[in-house]
């Protein structure tokens, strides 16, 4: 990991949302600045909708040249197009749909009823090298010699199990070294069956962000920041080449590790 990760403690998950939004597009805006495009990475889930919403709504929102962003996920339920479960259709939904996209830069993760039928593990391999297509006007060094463009921003909920995109603690995705993307077969949470960047693909990102909100979310918050071993603790396994930022609210914050340096907001 680079650095210690930072904490960013908000009243509520409300405040959490709208601050994440603001900070979201300060950093696009930055990354466009400096090189005319950015690669966004983002997560659904209560946390993750509700930042998506928070984007749409914001005066700021079109500060951003929407044309000139990639977008990403970093899991999704393996189902068929269109389901409401998708991260993709909730993020279409909360936010997308509502932007000038350019749609050759919106890269949804293959559903089951893809062009590579019910096969995730296929559709994983299809994303994997959409991935690497994308990664090929970097130099290695930009990407952290691994095959996927350099992320300026990855988005992942926390789970109260500790998992983050759909690397489920103690389940074999955890344990991969060298692809990207990978099935997920036998998921604790349903569905079962997901798609899901790996920790190689992850960690290419400049800024990773973990989102907490709810006490439901404390113990897992406590176990990520507390030294745990990414197999057990898969948020502990998530973090950025050069940030890796913890937002939360005030309740998934009760079980900070003692002498963690936080930041504190109203």
């Amino acid at each position: 990991m680079t650095g210690t990760p930072g904490v960013l403690v908000h009243a509520d998950g409300v405040l959490l949302a709208r601050a994440a939004a603001a900070r979201f597009l300060t950093r696009v805006v930055d990354a466009q600045a400096a090189r005319g495009m950015a690669h966004v990475v983002l997560t659904g889930g209560r946390n993750g909708n509700a930042l998506l919403r928070e984007l749409a709504a914001s005066p700021a929102r079109d500060v951003v040249d929407w044309a000139h962003v990639h977008v990403w996920w970093g899991d999704e339920r393996f189902l068929p197009s269109g389901h409401p479960e998708r991260n993709e259709t909730q993020a279409r939904a909360e936010l997308l749909d509502g932007l000038a996209l350019n749609p050759e830069f919106v890269h949804p993760m293959p559903a089951a009823d893809g062009p590579d039928g019910n096969d995730p593990e296929a559709a994983a391999g299809r994303y994997a090298d959409e991935l690497a297509v994308a990664a090929r006007p970097e130099t290695p060094a930009e990407r952290g010699g691994v095959d996927v463009p350099s992320f300026d921003i990855a988005m992942f909920g926390v789970g109260p199990d500790c998992h983050v995109a759909s690397l489920f603690p103690e389940l074999p995705a955890v344990h991969e070294t060298e692809l990207t993307v990978v099935a997920v077969r036998g998921a604790p949470k349903p569905p079962p069956t997901r798609i899901t960047l790996t920790f190689p693909a992850i960690r290419t990102a400049k800024d990773v962000w973990l989102l907490a909100a709810g006490d439901d979310k404390a113990s897992a918050v406590r176990l990520g920041l507390g030294g745990g071993g990414p197999v057990q603790v898969p948020a502990a396994g998530a973090y950025g080449r050069r940030n890796t930022l913890w937002l939360l609210d005030r309740s998934a914050a009760a079980q900070l590790p003692p002498g963690l340096d936080r930041f504190a907001s109203p």
